[in-house]
C-alpha cells in the first residue's frame, strides 16, 4: 500500500471514529489518489487538487466544488503530518447552493425508464435495474438506502422492508404493496438463477455478484434516462434519480387531496415512511407541484366558506 493510500485509510478510520460514514468521500479520495498515481505525484498540491476536482470538464461547478472540498479535508489532515502537503483555500471553486426544481415523473415516464433497462444486455443487470428503479418509484427510498439493503431486510411473508443505516441513523420498516412484494420475490428468484453464490449479502447485486456502487447506479441511470427519452424541462429541472423520491412524495399527497382524505395525517405518515426526522423535511414537497398547491388551496377555501 502506498503512503497516500495508508494515510487515507488512517484518515477514514479517524473520521469514522467520530461518527462520520464517509462512503462517497472514500470513493472520491481513492479516485483522487489514482489520479495522482497516474501523474507520478506522491504529494497533494493545490494544482493537482484543482485539476482533478474540475473533472469531468462538463460537470456542474457545484460538483467540482464538492470534489475539491473532499480533497481539502484530507489535505488538511495530511498537512499536520506532512507539511509539504498543500491545502486548497476555501475560496477556490466556491459552491453556489441552488435547490434544483424537482422533475416529477409521470407514470408513463417511469415505465419508459424501467423499460429502457432492457438495453443493458446482461439478464441479471436488466433485472437488477428494473427492480431497483421500480422499488425507488413506489417507496420513495433514497438510492443509498436501497443499495445497502441485504436479502435479510426483505420479509416477503409480511410484505415489509427493513431500512437500516439511513441518512438520519434511524432504522424503519416499510410496508410494501403486494405487487411490489411479488416483483421483489421474482427478482430474487431470477438473481439466484444467474448468480447462485454472490460475494455479498446485498439484495441488489451487479453481474459480478457484488453490491451495487452508488456512482455506478447514477451513471446507469443517466444512460437509461437517455434511452427513455427523458429531457430537461428547464435548466433547473432535469430528470434526476432522486426525483423518483420527490414524485412518490407528491403523488402520495395528491392522492390524499383527490380522495378527500386527511392530508395532514397522510403527511405525518409520509414523514415516517420517507425517514425524515420531522414533518418540516417533508413540507417542502408541497411547493414542488402546482397541482398539489391548487388542491390544498381549494380545500382551504371550502373550509373557510363553511358557516361557523
Amino acid at each position: 500500500m502506498s503512503g497516500l493510500r495508508q494515510s487515507l485509510a488512517d484518515y477514514l478510520t479517524l473520521r469514522r471514529s467520530l461518527g462520520y460514514k464517509l462512503e462517497r468521500p472514500e470513493k472520491l479520495l481513492a479516485q483522487f489518489i489514482d489520479y495522482l498515481d497516474a501523474h507520478g505525484a506522491d504529494t497533494i498540491t493545490v494544482e493537482s487538487a484543482l485539476a482533478w476536482a474540475r473533472l469531468p470538464e462538463d460537470a456542474d461547478p457545484n460538483w467540482w466544488a464538492h470534489r475539491l472540498s473532499v480533497v481539502r479535508g484530507f489535505a488538511a489532515y495530511l498537512h499536520t503530518l506532512e507539511p509539504a502537503t498543500e491545502v486548497p483555500a476555501r475560496d477556490l471553486l466556491p459552491s453556489r447552493p441552488q435547490r434544483a426544481d424537482p422533475y416529477l415523473y409521470s407514470d408513463a415516464e417511469i415505465a419508459a425508464l424501467i423499460g429502457a433497462a432492457a438495453t443493458l444486455g446482461s439478464p441479471l443487470r436488466v433485472a437488477t435495474y428494473r427492480t431497483l428503479f421500480g422499488l425507488l418509484a413506489v417507496t420513495g427510498m433514497r438510492v443509498g438506502e436501497a443499495i445497502r439493503l441485504d436479502c435479510d431486510d426483505f420479509d416477503a411473508d409480511n410484505g415489509v422492508l427493513i431500512v437500516r443505516w439511513t441518512k438520519n441513523a434511524k432504522t424503519r420498516e416499510l410496508p410494501l404493496h403486494p405487487t411490489t412484494v411479488s416483483a421483489m420475490a421474482a427478482y430474487l428468484t431470477r438473481r439466484d438463477l444467474h448468480q447462485p453464490t454472490p460475494a455479498t449479502p446485498a439484495l441488489f447485486i451487479s453481474s459480478a455478484g457484488t453490491r451495487l456502487l452508488y456512482c455506478n447506479v447514477h451513471s446507469t441511470f443517466k444512460i437509461l434516462r437517455r434511452h427513455a427519452g427523458l429531457q430537461a424541462r428547464t435548466g433547473a429541472c432535469r430528470p434526476r434519480i432522486h426525483d423518483l423520491r420527490h414524485s412518490f412524495a407528491v403523488n402520495t399527497l395528491l392522492d390524499a387531496y383527490r380522495h378527500g382524505h386527511d392530508a395532514q395525517h397522510r403527511l405525518s405518515l409520509l414523514t415516517t415512511y420517507l425517514g425524515h426526522v420531522d414533518p418540516a423535511g417533508t413540507y417542502w414537497y408541497l411547493s414542488a407541484a402546482p397541482e398539489l398547491l391548487g388542491l390544498a388551496a381549494e380545500r382551504l377555501d371550502r373550509h373557510q366558506e363553511r358557516p361557523s
